[in-house]
């Protein structure tokens, strides 16, 4: 069984039944706003938390291609300032699934792509960006800060999905950067 419309709305209902849970996190503070960073790690945490229970959501590559990030004020972290063929959000699926997959270079996350055209349909890929494309976009469009989030997203998805049986590409690192450098010191 794979995510529908009914599985999708599940989730979102069992999140706004719980009582300890504010979504979108940029609703519930005044810390946040749409362009929050730290509010979209949240949402993804908690989306992450409640999806991977559900008995049709077991793969990671769906959550990425369905979790909702219309809300996402992505133009503050993109260092473009002319329109560019991609939309941020597109990208930031495709960089969310690149680091879930753990692959290090560009060329791996298109020959995936390749071999699954209804994965690029679900992210609303008409075309796919060429190798280059991808290296500028991580390089260069987006912020320090945009590929921190993504890294600490990808790590949040694959602990919530691993801790609900659902299988991983890989063994996600459970301590965080900042905890690895205070064992080194």
């Amino acid at each position: 069984m794979v995510a529908s419309c009914d599985s999708q709305r599940s989730v979102f209902r069992r999140i706004a039944q719980q009582s300890y849970t504010e979504w979108p996190a940029y609703d519930s503070t005044p810390l946040y706003d749409r362009s929050s960073l730290g509010g979209l790690k949240e949402d993804i945490q908690t989306v992450a938390s409640t999806w991977f229970d559900h008995q049709a959501h077991y793969s990671v590559d769906e959550f990425v291609s369905h979790y909702p990030v219309a809300y996402v004020e992505f133009g503050p972290h993109e260092r473009y300032s002319v329109a560019i063929q991609y939309k941020m959000d597109q990208l930031f699926r495709l960089f969310l699934l690149k680091e879930i997959h753990g692959w290090t270079h560009e060329t791996a996350l298109l020959t995936y792509l390749s071999h699954h055209p209804e994965l690029c349909e679900q992210l609303g890929l008409e075309t796919v960006p060429d190798q280059s494309t991808l290296w500028r976009t991580w390089h260069e469009r987006f912020t320090a800060n945009l590929r921190e989030t993504i890294e600490a997203a990808a790590r949040t998805i694959l602990i919530k999905a691993q801790d609900a049986g659902v299988t991983v590409p890989g063994e996600p690192e459970r301590q965080l950067p900042f905890q690895r450098d205070e064992e080194e010191s």
